[in-house]
């Protein structure tokens, strides 16, 4: 990428950081810059102790998984607490609903049920099991059971900062991962149904994901 591009500003206030990110470029180019800043730059400022960030958005409108995907990459950075996201507005997509957020560790026998879209913050041990009717979303590792859309929402996805579960589920239709699941990805992943086939994709082509969907109901 072109390290010269200035998408991405990050100053410090009094009691944490600021996020300020373009609203002109592609959102693509965003991320990318966004990663690369985090990998690879201002490492004085993000090492160490905790430090909450509040992150701008400029008049860009963004979609819910939009949020999600900028919430993983800043997630990977473990000092760093998301105190706020601050946009404009949130665009609502065709069959989307607002995504409610939730903290903590799912441990081996505890089950976390949810009705509607799930933002869950924290990992999902072996043993445990995350379920919901609509969306789940993992920000952390996915090493126990998820099912997403449980009233048979077959247009359900999960995703995953790491995705290595036990079993994945969507509707009715059960799959239990191959073992090259373990080569990870650094980037998010989402499991969805096409064609009754669950398939795992980058979180980066959901749009693509969501798009034949549309098409497939003729919207």
């Amino acid at each position: 990428m072109n390290v010269k591009s200035n998408h991405v500003t990050i100053k410090g206030i009094k009691d944490g950081l600021v996020f300020l990110l373009d609203d002109k470029c592609e959102f693509p180019s965003l991320l990318e810059e966004l990663r690369y800043k985090l990998e690879y730059s201002h490492q004085n400022i993000l090492t160490g102790p905790i430090i909450h960030v509040d992150v701008k958005l400029g008049a860009r409108e963004i979609s819910e998984e939009q949020k999600v995907m900028i919430l993983d990459i800043l997630s990977k950075k473990g000092n760093l607490l998301i105190r706020s996201i601050d946009s404009p507005s949130v665009k609502k997509e065709e069959d989307s609903a607002t995504i409610t957020t939730m903290g903590g560790i799912v441990r081996s026998g505890q089950v976390l049920h949810h009705e509607g879209n799930l933002l869950f913050l924290g990992d999902v041990n072996p043993g445990g099991s995350l379920t919901c009717t609509g969306d789940v979303y993992v920000l952390g590792s996915l090493r126990g059971m998820a099912h997403a859309g449980v009233n048979g929402n077959e247009n359900a996805i999960i995703a995953a900062s790491y995705l290595s579960p036990t079993q994945l589920r969507i509707a009715d239709i059960i799959s239990r991962p191959p073992d090259e699941w373990e080569n990870k990805e650094t980037s998010m992943e989402f499991a969805s149904l096409r064609d009754g086939v669950m398939q795992i994709d980058k979180i980066s082509n959901i749009s693509r994901f969501r798009k034949d969907l549309n098409v497939f109901k003729g919207v």
